[in-house]
């Protein structure tokens, strides 16, 4: 039988009982209260969301309607309805594409005052802040601008105190892209090229050869000797010479694969002494598939006189698109025929270039071309450069370097950039509070 019989242990006294009552109950209350704190943390555990956009990360083969979240200077996630009260700010995306942030592989930054030095401390080269952003940009790569000798002035000068990301390919010249010292053969150092190279390795992702005339090999050869000291691609960019220099025996007996044949719809003409990857009948050379079938990556780099129809036209129309889509952006062309990177998309999608390859071809195809295979997408855990984009419908036209002109009916234009998690491009302030709240 079970005892029946009250406790004999002592009972506490009613007020001490209330007390602990009320203690037990404060304690409840501050612990609900850390939780709801903790909550409210994790819920906003993103800085920046933005929210119902087409996403297209060709990468990670993402093309559809996507959210996409940043916590600081990285991308936190890329799934589809991510609830919003997890973000401080939020980004209302639909119907714009959202993309890694751009890469241009071919461009002209290292600005300066230097009298009579073309594009390496001059004043023909861009700030690279004034230009990039406002067309969805966040890394640039000037390309052949500084030499061995000045490569840490431009490190200091332009890299340091850019908020883009500025890379380089080092000119085989020491003295970089200067005009007439680019003649100079006995300034073409490959060991020292290289050197320079893997000292700032950090900002250097290739070796550069530009505008030398004369018929010669030599600055070829010395160019990837460089190359391949430092393990790095080079991008050749050829000058001139009487009789011109085959580009078949520089694909095929010079470059290796990953090279870089720059500016790759250029028509100089017969005075200008240089092939061009259409014959005199303005057919694409058989040879030239070939090419980038082994590897050989084929830069645009529209330039001031870089781009012309008469080849760009005959030789996607025999299948020859860009491995990289590129400006060679500077004050030559930055107010003519080439204008900005999406001006520079917009007509390779008039020419009949999928929207998908273009993206591609603007980030994660010249992010791997350059051995940085961190940028050019949208990865969680990258870093949070983005680029949103209106794919606008109307008719434009698109010029070339000739000034002849082509309509189109598509045109891209940057609606909003960021670069490291900071919105630094935003055209109708999509990412701003409304002035009354």
């Amino acid at each position: 039988m079970i005892d029946a019989k009250p406790n004999k242990e002592p009972t506490a006294p009613r007020a001490a009982l209330k007390t602990a009552s009320s203690l037990l109950a404060v304690s409840m209350m501050v612990a609900v209260g850390l939780l709801g704190l903790a909550a409210t943390a994790h819920a906003q555990d993103l800085d920046l969301l933005i929210n119902d956009g087409h996403v297209m990360d060709p990468k990670n083969g993402i093309d559809g309607v996507m959210d996409v979240g940043i916590a600081g200077d990285t991308i936190a996630v890329v799934a589809p309805d991510v609830a919003p009260s997890r973000a401080e700010r939020v980004v209302d995306a639909s119907g714009l594409y959202v993309t890694p942030g751009l890469i241009d592989m071919h461009g002209h930054v290292f600005h300066g005052t230097e009298d009579d030095a073309y594009l390496s401390n001059s004043y023909s080269a861009l700030k690279p802040d004034a230009h990039t952003f406002r067309s969805g940009t966040t890394t640039i790569v000037d390309v052949g601008g500084p030499g061995w000798r000045n490569i840490r002035q431009f490190i200091n000068q332009t890299v340091a105190h850019s908020q883009t990301r500025v890379l380089a390919f080092i000119n085989i010249v020491g003295a970089g892209m200067k005009g007439l010292p680019e003649q100079n053969l006995h300034d073409m150092d490959p060991r020292m090229t290289a050197m320079a190279a893997e000292q700032f390795d950090d900002v250097v992702v290739g070796v550069k050869l530009a505008h030398y005339r004369g018929h010669d090999w030599t600055p070829t050869e010395r160019t990837v000797e460089a190359g391949e000291r430092a393990g790095i691609p080079v991008m050749i960019d050829f000058g001139g010479a009487s009789p011109p220099l085959s580009i078949e025996t520089l694909f095929f007996e010079y470059l290796r694969p990953g090279d870089i044949f720059t500016h790759a719809y250029a028509l100089l003409g017969e005075q200008e002494q240089r092939q061009s990857v259409v014959d005199e009948q303005h057919e694409l050379r058989p040879f030239v598939r070939d090419a980038q079938e082994r590897g050989i990556k084929f830069g645009l780099g529209h330039g001031g006189g870089s781009f012309d129809y008469d080849a760009a036209v005959p030789a996607t129309q025999a299948g020859l698109w860009p491995d990289a889509i590129s400006t060679d952006l500077h004050t030559g062309s930055m107010n003519a025929g080439m204008k900005s990177m999406t001006n520079v998309m917009s007509k390779m999608m008039e020419l009949g270039m999928g929207l998908e390859e273009v993206i591609a071809a603007s980030t994660w195809q010249p992010a791997q071309i350059i051995q940085r295979p961190e940028l050019g997408n949208l990865d969680v855990g990258a870093p949070a450069d983005v680029a949103v984009l209106d794919l606008q419908e109307g008719t434009f036209g698109f010029v070339d370097v000739d000034g002849d002109r082509r309509e189109g009916t598509q045109k891209l234009v940057a609606a909003l950039t960021i670069r490291a998690g900071d919105v630094v491009w935003d055209l109708n302030g999509i990412a701003a509070s409304p002035w009354d709240e």
